[in-house]
């Protein structure tokens, strides 16, 4: 839960994000929430083994678009830096989760 200046809790965000290039030529919003929904939006994330990135500026930026569009031009760059890093780690992971297979 993130915390305010004021000392309050602030209500906790979420989006998810798929990109298919075979499909679209972004990555596209697929869902967005606040509050309890942000929490199921985690939770099934979780479940899916589906990597999460913390990071409060971009969910906000985010979830002013609507479901099932493309994100901007504009934040290519950002989410690109993103993909690369959960991919980097999955990549990691299989590879420990191989090792230890095979030792």
């Amino acid at each position: 839960m993130n915390q305010r200046r004021d000392g309050r809790s602030a209500v906790q965000k979420a989006v998810a994000l798929k990109y298919a290039p075979e499909q679209k030529s972004a990555p596209v919003l697929i869902a967005k929430g606040r509050g309890s929904v942000a929490d199921a939006i985690m939770q099934k994330a979780r479940e899916n083994g589906v990597p999460i990135q913390q990071d409060s500026s971009l969910v906000e930026v985010l979830s002013k678009l609507d479901l099932d569009q493309e994100i901007p031009p504009a934040l290519y760059q950002l989410v690109a830096e993103i993909l690369s890093f959960i991919y980097r780690s999955d990549t990691r992971a299989k590879q420990q989760l191989g090792k230890r297979s095979n030792g």
